[in-house]
């Protein structure tokens, strides 16, 4: 289904920059805009409705952020608070929502990033930030807040849902 409403949007991208007449294309831009948004409209709730089974069939407690990153503290530490500016250091693993491990410390090391400067997933920027050091927590990421339309192009697939375990090490001031 959502393979579906892929091609729907490529077909409509594909069929408006064929145009040639510009006034005819230029009275579609909103019927395509809002046909867009419908489509995407639908993809996020059908994210949304899966992401809720999986919490529910695990009996998770997890909260949802405006933004729909889901996130649960399991384990409370007392360090440092996380803040935008500062590097963290993390131990995690990242899965699928069928459980395929992608990645995990053990065997790529720990992972460190600046944060508020990217280079990481936009949901696991948002969820630093609600941790301390020594907080065990687990994100679970909507695509659009993970990799994607794309995936990572290497184990995680296109438009996928991911859930992240993390352990925050340390929060340290840039250097």
């Amino acid at each position: 289904m959502i393979k579906t409403y892929l091609y729907i949007i490529l077909f409509i991208f594909t069929f408006s920059t064929c145009r040639n007449n510009r006034q005819v294309e230029e009275k579609n831009v909103p019927n395509q805009q809002e046909a867009l948004m419908r489509a995407n409209k639908y993809l996020v709730k059908q994210d949304a409705d899966k992401i809720k089974g999986f919490i529910k069939r695990r009996d998770w407690n997890m909260t949802q952020t405006k933004t729909g990153l889901w996130y649960e503290i399991t384990e409370k530490g007392s360090g440092k608070k996380a803040e935008t500016g500062k590097k963290a250091t993390i131990s995690f693993k990242l899965w699928l929502l069928d459980g395929t491990l992608c990645y995990s410390s053990d065997s790529l090391g720990l992972k460190t990033f600046m944060i508020g400067k990217g280079g990481v997933e936009p949901g696991l920027e948002q969820g630093i930030l609600f941790l301390r050091e020594g907080d065990k927590a687990r994100f679970i990421m909507p695509p659009h807040l993970a990799h994607g339309l794309m995936g990572d192009e290497n184990k995680i697939p296109a438009r996928s849902t991911i859930v992240y375990e993390i352990y925050l090490l340390k929060i340290a001031d840039q250097q």
